[in-house]
Formats: structure tokens, sequence, C-alpha cells
């Protein structure tokens, strides 16, 4: 997390709507033979859990079945480059606006029978967003398939014990300064998320 307490709220109610929206995510833990880490999608349940499956034979799994684990999930917002012509005032630098979600907690193997409901879960949570496309459910597939496919996955879960945020978005500048800059990055041909840094940047004043 950056050092600048201007950049890390104490209240992290607007974090866990971003974990919750963003449902992806980079879950890390440090085992005997150094840090492993999966990039994985998830949904959250309540206020202080993360429901999530791995690949049987990913290293996590193996740690996993031994005893839980402590665990550390990144979960990034819109992020981008901004330059310090963007400002319109003197001697600016280059830096970089993000926003980064830290949470640390408990990571452990659910039983198979939680799997199915997950994966429900999680198909249901990313398809209704796509309304008023008819929602995919797994009724669809082939008598058999899905069954196959899932004995190549296991359920997983976080108990959510810290969770700390980064949202640099030049909160150190003055609101002219980060409306000019905001309207740069929304012009910006450098990939699609800057409109949503932009709309971000505007809203750090308030």
């Amino acid at each position: 997390m950056h050092p600048n307490p201007i950049f890390r709220p104490e209240d992290q109610t607007d974090a866990w709507a971003l974990v919750r929206d963003r449902g992806f995510g980079v879950l890390s833990v440090a085992g005997p033979d150094g840090v492993q880490a999966s990039h994985v999608p998830f949904v959250t349940e309540g206020e202080t859990r993360i429901a999530a499956h791995l690949v049987r034979s990913n290293p996590l799994v193996a740690m996993l079945k031994a005893q839980p684990q402590e665990a550390l999930l990144i979960v990034s917002g819109p992020d981008g480059y901004i330059s310090p012509d963007w400002y319109m005032i003197a001697d600016q630098v280059p830096t970089w606006n993000y926003v980064a979600v830290h949470l640390r907690g408990s990571l452990s193997l659910l039983p198979d029978d939680a799997l199915l409901p997950h994966l429900e879960a999680l198909s249901d949570h990313n398809e209704t967003r796509l309304l008023p496309k008819k929602p995919w459910t797994h009724h669809k597939m082939t008598e058999g398939v899905m069954e196959r496919m899932m004995r190549q996955i296991v359920p997983v879960q976080m108990e959510v014990r810290e969770i700390s945020s980064t949202w640099k978005l030049n909160q150190n500048k003055s609101e002219a300064a980060r409306e000019s800059a905001a309207h740069a990055v929304d012009r910006s041909p450098l990939g699609h998320e800057q409109s949503a840094l932009a709309a971000l940047m505007r809203g750090a004043g308030a």
C-alpha cells in the first residue's frame, strides 16, 4: 500500500465494493518453496468472505491439503500513466494513478459439494452484468460434461481478516489540476480503463 495516508482511506466500504464488482485478483501464499500466486475469479460472500476455485494441480492446492494458509488477495482497479503536462501547472513530474485493494486472511479448501453452488454463484454474478442477454447456466451443457470438468478444480474460501486500499488519484493536487489531468486521461489513447480512472479522479476531492 502507498505510504502517503492521503491515498489510504480508513473507511474500506468503497474498497469492498470494488472487490465485489471486479471479481478477479491475484491470490498469493508464502510456502516452503517460495511465494505461490494464482490469478483467480471469485465472488464475495457477505462482508468478510471470498469464494473461489483452483485447478487441482495448482501448487496452492497441495499446500491447502496440509492445512489452511495465510493468504494475500490483491485486487486492482483502474490505473494509468499521468503526464505532467496534463496538470497545466509548472514543475510537475510523471506519475501513475491507480486503485488497489489488499485483503489478508485464512485460505482453506472447501468440501467438494461446495463447488457447484460456488460456480453457479460465480456465473450468475457475471452473467447478470450482461443483461439483457439471456443468462448462461450450466444446464445448457450436455449431460455429464460439467461433472467431468468439475473434477479438475476444487473450491476454496478465504476468511478476510484485514482489508486495506490505495486510491492514488491526485488528491495531493488542486481541484483544478486534478480536473485538468482527469480531462486528459479521459481522452487518452492508452487503454479502455482510462475513462473509469478519470471518473475516480474527479470524485477524489469529495
